[in-house]
């Protein structure tokens, strides 16, 4: 098979010292979808930024068909038939599909005004060569995500694009819409072009890809054919030890009853109705999941519940205080909370990773300040930021640094080990592992089981189905803003829990059992 790109000792240092990839060499044929897999921080999404011309490297060569390249930004990479399609879909909801695919390369007529009849052509044209199940005049906003992420590869494909380069493209999907994704990427490379993508699921890794390259700590490991290797080997050679997959839940019997929703009801300004009468009760030492497609009031249900959104009707309580009405400090007390957008919710970006970690600490925690609250305690702020640091094996440069300055990943553990170390009763977990490598996945999945045998009561919402099978007791479905479910985890399973949260409804072969 023909090499279509080699990147040669490449070396990317972030200042002052942070050293993101290791002399790494690598290849990729035409033809072929080769994974990129390896630990937060190792370096994978900095190596393919660097492809990309998102990043410039400091050492090294990059040789496309045989030429030797160094794009200055995306733009020149798109031009030489390399795109990136990022994890965040970055489309505009209030334009329909065809004019998001054109958007920035419209065809125009002889005035220099926008064709649209051929710009509509074009576009079908290309969802009919790639058979994508797309109406090119729906509107974004009205799409499934799955479709959205289609648009997003049709966008790359219009500008004639031959690599693409995806950012964990299943982060999004329900188990059904991942087999459809997975044939439309497999049509694409029997077309000629080469899928390089980013993934934390092993399983799917194995099942999609021709090749894998695995990176630790910036360094390529290896480069394995996918039919000679198994998740255990992918697992080690990512982690430098053995990870176990087995589910972690064990038979407990739940205490007292800690978290109270009732006749939750949220009305947005719009007037729409995001959320209807749920209903449900988590007792101390019981994890909960919610599970849903994305867009379905999981959002809205986690903003109404820490105060963000003022509830249109309902009742919330935390071990028999009711809630409802307090001050996001006051639900503090009784909440930790993880978001799913630490960018925005979670963290303060622009501060250090020290003021980070101290949030939240400092007005609840005493030790964190002197002189009767008059001033910080930096001597303890930074022993707690340290042993964060070592606990959640945070791989940083100094705390003094802005918190942006680490790798997704690393931020996700430093909110994490923040959030969890608060003394809580209640633990609202929203996505909690969502771009961790599957070494931090494990760690996580103890800790939550830690605080469970701690008697707190845990609400786990994730996109990820196995991790709520893995650890979690009970699982409630969202469906259009209600509660359609509400299952013990050992009395159903992935292909039940993924249709619900698909249809809202069991399937008749389900009814009929």
């Amino acid at each position: 098979m023909q090499v279509l790109i080699e990147m040669k000792d490449i070396i990317k240092v972030f200042p002052p010292n942070v050293v993101a990839v290791d002399q790494v060499s690598t290849d990729f044929r035409k033809g072929e979808i080769h994974a990129i897999v390896g630990e937060n921080g190792a370096g994978k999404s900095t190596l393919m930024k660097v492809l990309y011309g998102l990043e410039q490297f400091n050492h090294g060569d990059i040789l496309f068909q045989g030429q030797p390249v160094r794009f200055q930004d995306p733009g020149e990479a798109i031009a030489h038939g390399i795109g990136m399609v990022h994890q965040e879909i970055l489309l505009i909801p209030q334009y329909t599909v065809w004019e998001n695919i054109v958007l920035g390369a419209e065809p125009v007529n002889f005035l220099g005004v926008i064709d649209r009849q051929q710009a509509r052509k074009l576009v079908q044209q290309k969802v009919d060569e790639f058979q994508f199940n797309l109406k090119i005049d729906d509107k974004v906003d009205d799409i499934s995500v799955a479709a959205a992420q289609k648009v997003e590869i049709l966008k790359l494909l219009y500008r004639n694009v031959s690599v693409l380069i995806l950012d964990e493209p299943t982060a999004v999907l329900t188990p059904q819409e991942i087999p459809q994704l997975f044939n439309e990427l497999r049509r694409l490379r029997d077309h000629g072009h080469t899928i390089l993508f980013i993934s934390h699921h092993l399983e799917e890794v194995l099942a999609l890809s021709d090749r894998i390259t695995v990176m630790r700590k910036g360094k390529k490991i290896a480069t394995v054919q996918s039919s000679e290797t198994t998740k255990e080997n992918l697992a080690q050679m990512m982690v430098g030890r053995t990870v176990l997959f087995q589910s972690l839940r064990e038979k407990s019997i739940p205490g007292a009853e800690t978290f109270v929703v009732k006749d939750l009801t949220y009305i947005d300004g719009t007037l729409h109705k995001r959320l209807e009468q749920i209903n449900f009760r988590i007792c101390e030492g019981e994890i909960v999941g919610i599970a849903g497609v994305e867009g379905n009031g999981q959002f809205e249900l986690v903003n109404s519940i820490m105060g963000l959104n003022k509830i249109t009707q309902g009742q919330i309580k935390v071990t028999g205080i009711d809630i409802t009405q307090a001050e996001i400090l006051d639900r503090r007390r009784f909440i930790s909370f993880v978001s799913q957008n630490r960018g925005k919710m979670g963290a303060a970006v622009h501060a250090s990773i020290l003021e980070n970690v101290m949030m939240t600490h400092h007005r609840l925690n005493p030790h964190f300040t002197k002189w009767n609250g008059l001033l910080l305690n930096d001597n303890y702020a930074r022993q707690f930021t340290h042993q964060i640091e070592e606990q959640f094996s945070v791989v940083m440069d100094r705390m003094d640094n802005p918190f942006r300055s680490l790798s997704g990943g690393n931020q996700q553990k430093v909110i994490l080990g923040r959030e969890l170390l608060l003394d809580t009763p209640f633990v609202l977990l929203d996505q909690p592992t969502r771009g961790l490598d599957v070494g931090s996945i494990e760690y996580v999945h103890e800790l939550i089981l830690k605080m469970k045998e701690q008697k707190r009561a845990i609400l786990l919402i994730s996109a990820d189905l196995e991790e709520l099978f893995r650890i979690a007791d009970r699982i409630l479905v969202l469906h259009r803003g209600m509660i359609v479910a509400d299952l013990p985890t050992e009395k159903t399973d992935i292909e039940q829990v993924g249709y619900l949260m698909l249809e809202g409804k069991e399937n008749d072969a389900k009814e009929t059992n």
